[in-house]
C-alpha cells in the first residue's frame, strides 16, 4: 500500500499543483521560523539555492517528526537578484519598491523540494528559473498593484505569473511549476520511484 503523503505547506499554489496532478495527500503546517533558520546560515557562503533546500528540509523534517509513518514533502522557494535574497513584501509600498527593483533585470526563482520519512530527509531537489522583467514605468506598476491588490503580498516577487503578473515580463527561462513554487516533475518522478504513487 502506498505511503500516506503529507504536504508540509499551506500554500494554495502547491496544493493545487499536487491536486491537479491527481495526488491524494494531506497537509500540515510546519512549525518553524523561516527567518531564524535563514539567519543561522548568514556568513556561511550558502547560495540562494542552498537556503531554499535548507528551508524545505526544515519544513519536511519538522512535519515528519510529528507523522513518522508518512512520507512528507517540504518545499521552499527563494527569489534572488544577484546575491541578494528577497522576501515577501510587507505592504503595498514594499511591493511597489520590489517591482521597481526588479524592473528591467533578470532574477532567479529557486524552488526546492525535500521528502522526509521518520524525521529524516531521504531526497532533495532544487531547480531554478530565470525571469526577466520588462523595463516598467512607475505608473504601470501603480496600476498593476491596484489591479491585483493584496495578492501582490503573497509572493516574494510581488507578482503571480498565473494572472496579470505575466504582463510584467519580457522573457522567462524555466519550468512553469518551478516558477509557481515546486519542481513538480522531479517530485512526481521520485514518488514513482519510491512506489508512493502508481508508475
Amino acid at each position: 500500500m502506498p505511503d500516506r503523503l503529507i504536504l508540509a505547506s499551506t500554500s494554495p499554489f502547491r496544493k493545487a499543483m499536487l491536486s491537479d496532478a491527481g495526488l491524494s495527500f494531506d497537509t500540515a503546517k510546519p512549525e518553524i521560523d523561516e527567518r531564524t533558520v535563514e539567519a543561522s546560515l548568514a556568513g556561511s557562503g550558502a547560495t540562494p539555492e542552498d537556503i531554499a533546500l535548507v528551508l524545505a528540509e526544515a519544513k519536511a523534517v519538522d512535519v515528519s517528526e510529528r507523522y513518522p509513518d508518512a512520507l512528507v514533502l517540504g518545499c521552499d522557494q527563494t527569489l534572488s537578484l544577484g546575491e541578494e535574497i528577497l522576501h515577501k513584501p510587507e505592504d503595498m509600498e514594499a511591493a511597489r519598491r520590489r517591482l521597481l527593483a526588479l524592473s528591467g533585470k533578470t532574477h532567479e526563482l529557486n524552488s526546492a523540494a525535500v521528502l522526509a520519512r521518520g524525521g529524516e530527509a531521504i531526497w532533495r531537489q532544487v531547480a531554478t528559473a530565470h525571469l526577466t522583467m520588462r523595463k516598467l514605468d512607475p505608473g504601470f506598476i501603480g496600476r498593476h498593484l491596484a489591479l491585483v491588490g493584496d495578492k501582490a503580498l503573497t509572493s516574494v516577487g510581488g507578482y503571480q505569473i498565473e494572472g496579470p503578473g505575466i504582463q510584467l515580463f519580457e522573457r522567462i527561462d524555466g519550468d512553469h511549476f518551478v516558477i509557481v513554487g515546486l519542481p513538480l516533475l522531479d517530485v512526481l518522478a521520485e514518488l514513482r520511484r519510491l512506489g508512493a504513487i502508481d508508475g
